[in-house]
């Protein structure tokens, strides 16, 4: 599956903030085909980018939306935090902002301090 320009520019803004290792595209739940776009499943928080949100994309239609809404609701009763960014929010930089400010361990400096 191939990212899209906010999913990359996304990924390496969490490189230069020196977040720990991530995964893509994980899947979180056996048996559907959901998956977030970053996940960190130790500690059980999730980064969706949603793009095409002022070109009529995928998710902003009904049926995209709704999917997203069962998708989301899945994920937070099973214990999940789920961030959701847009591709301008990532582009300005205040979707890794927002996640730097809520990430469960402080990063200094690009290093992860425990």
């Amino acid at each position: 599956m191939s990212r899209s320009k906010g999913e990359e520019m996304f990924s390496a803004q969490l490189t230069e903030h020196g977040f720990p290792d991530w995964e893509e595209e994980h899947m979180f739940l056996p048996g559907r085909r959901f998956r977030f776009d970053f996940a960190w499943p130790s500690v059980s928080i999730a980064v969706e980018i949603e793009g095409g949100t002022w070109v009529g994309g995928r998710h902003s239609t009904g049926t995209g939306f709704e999917n997203d809404c069962r998708k989301y609701n899945l994920a937070a009763s099973d214990g999940w935090k789920v961030y959701r960014f847009t591709t301008g929010m990532v582009t300005s930089g205040d979707g890794i902002k927002f996640l730097a400010s809520v990430w469960p361990v402080r990063l200094l400096g690009g290093v992860v301090a425990h």
